[in-house]
């Protein structure tokens, strides 16, 4: 498939600062433009490159540990943000999943046109089309605490309700413990930074697109990287991917977490992604 013309439109030195145990390393700013969309992201550290996909209507801040964790193991990490979050920009409308992977595709011919695509929860949907859809470019797809083929409703519902700004803080954190927080961490940073145009114009996305053309994620090697406390993710379900996909899929599970993984567990989802990725064809 081709992806056709990409320009970069323009980059600046800037800089994170990130709150945790990991020191905040220095970041580029980039900006990429892939047709009517313009896609900004971040990118730090050196060696292979690890491109991060955010979860439903939420951007990439939150990743900066983690990315900075990866870039200490070896690692070049593009954190790219999704249309309508930073300055990405692009039509929210009748858009599919298609668009999307183009739109990080794009970030990853700027940085060099092969990389390991991890995506969080809905961003796993997009890692797995870019893969379909680019093969070449995808050395690996992690599946970063993706759900199972079916969760409970009342999951999906929780997203919609702490998405909706009239709802009050208390529901916020209840749908936060349900949905996306282990008992005993702490989910009050996550009561900021969701957008809700976004989370829209991702569900109709899902809806526009045909499964069966990205479900398989090509011929790419997966990491399903499972939290062991995850709602949309039980304990029945660990090898739903491994079932399907076989030899390709190396399974792991990351204890005391829940669906917000990369920000309840940094370091051990830095580690975990750098010792499958070392183990890759370069």
């Amino acid at each position: 498939m081709n992806i056709g013309k990409f320009a970069l439109a323009a980059c600046m030195a800037g800089s994170f600062v990130f709150s945790g145990n990991l020191a905040a390393l220095a970041a580029e700013e980039k900006t990429v433009v892939n047709g009517n969309a313009t896609i900004s992201y971040s990118v730090r550290g050196d060696g292979p490159l690890v491109v991060i996909i955010a979860s439903t209507g939420r951007g990439t801040s939150e990743f900066g540990p983690l990315a900075d964790r990866l870039a200490k193991r070896g690692y070049r990490v593009a954190l790219p943000e999704p249309r309508g979050i930073g300055g990405s920009r692009g039509p929210m409308n009748d858009v599919t999943f298609h668009d999307f992977a183009r739109d990080f595709a794009a970030v990853i011919k700027a940085e060099g046109g092969r990389a390991v695509v991890a995506g969080h929860a809905y961003g796993q949907w997009i890692a797995k089309t870019i893969a379909s859809d680019y093969p070449e470019m995808a050395r690996g797809v992690v599946l970063v605490a993706g759900g199972a083929k079916k969760w409970p409703q009342e999951l999906s519902d929780a997203i919609t309700m702490i998405n909706d700004p009239a709802s009050s803080r208390e529901q916020k954190l209840a749908g936060l413990r349900l949905a996306f927080f282990a008992e005993g961490n702490d989910p009050t940073e996550w009561l900021e930074g969701w957008h809700q145009d976004v989370t829209k114009s991702q569900r109709e996305a899902r809806k526009l697109t045909n499964q069966a053309d990205w479900w398989a994620a090509g011929k790419a090697p997966l990491l399903d990287l499972q939290a062991g406390a995850d709602p949309f993710r039980p304990e029945s379900s660990r090898l739903e991917a491994k079932d399907e996909f076989g030899d390709r899929v190396t399974v792991a599970v990351i204890p005391n977490a829940s669906h917000a993984l990369p920000a309840e567990k940094p370091v051990e989802t830095a580690d975990a992604i750098a010792d499958w990725a070392d183990t890759l064809p370069k």
